[in-house]
């Protein structure tokens, strides 16, 4: 059992552009790969999401992609 909470995250897929990404900070990357990707599903917006670390912060890397380069 993790002692971490995670914060709710609100995730823009909505509002990016093909090539524009997000990094979320978390020790709970798989979960955390899964929020994105269902989330991302959800909206019908393509996406790539792979672990990843930014400043030495272990966490997950979404980009939006074009259609046709990610599984939606």
């Amino acid at each position: 059992m993790s002692n971490t909470q995670e914060p709710e995250w609100l995730f823009p897929f909505e509002y990016m552009k093909v090539g524009e990404s997000f990094f979320v900070p978390t020790l709970n990357t798989a979960e955390m790969l899964y929020a994105i990707e269902c989330g991302a599903k959800r909206a019908k917006i393509p996406i790539k999401a792979y672990i990843t670390t930014k400043e030495n912060h272990l966490g997950v890397r979404a980009w939006r992609v074009e259609i046709g380069r990610a599984h939606v």
